[in-house]
């Protein structure tokens, strides 16, 4: 991975992911191995911090290995890393006295 690609991924706190596949004859750069991705190929999207119109297309390969590495967290992740979280408990958990 370069270091202009890797830096691409740590910029946001959290990232939101899909998968993507288009029908478009397009082109990406993957910012995460810095390699070129063709838009008909199945790949991911990643949104940082949600914002859809900061996406990303990145290799399927790429985000799972990064996200095996502790890389590219989702909001609950980052969310149960804060200090002094506590987990939303649900009308119906609440109803029934769990914690």
């Amino acid at each position: 991975m370069s270091r202009r690609a890797s830096a691409a991924a740590t910029k946001a706190r959290w990232w939101e992911i899909r998968g993507a596949q288009n029908l478009k004859p397009s082109t990406y750069r993957c910012p995460l191995c810095g390699e070129l991705l063709p838009a008909m190929r199945e790949h991911m999207l990643m949104f940082p911090e949600g914002d859809h119109r900061a996406r990303r297309h990145a290799h399927t390969d790429c985000v799972l290995r990064a996200r095996a590495r502790g890389e590219l967290p989702t909001l609950a992740e980052w969310e149960r890393a804060q200090p002094g979280f506590r987990e939303r408990v649900g009308f119906w958990r609440r109803l029934r006295g769990e914690r």
